[in-house]
């Protein structure tokens, strides 16, 4: 989930997403290019799962989504 997106950032994206009782299981991993320091409890309150910061490492997100993906 991208956290600077048009219309509806990606927080309240992934509020309404864990609001749907069909979808709390949903891994959700939040991307961001603003790294701040607060990024990453900010997207765990909204319903992240976890957490990468722009640019992104393409094998660490690789290996966040096989882990996310395993527990469901």
């Amino acid at each position: 989930m991208d956290i600077m997106m048009p219309e509806m950032d990606g927080l309240e994206a992934m509020r309404r997403i864990r609001a749907e009782r069909r979808l709390a299981e949903l891994p959700i991993i939040a991307l961001t290019a603003k790294a701040m320091s607060d990024d990453r409890e900010r997207c765990i309150e909204a319903g992240a799962n976890d957490y990468i910061a722009k640019p992104i490492d393409i094998d660490k997100l690789v290996s966040l989504c096989r882990v996310w993906c395993s527990r469901r």
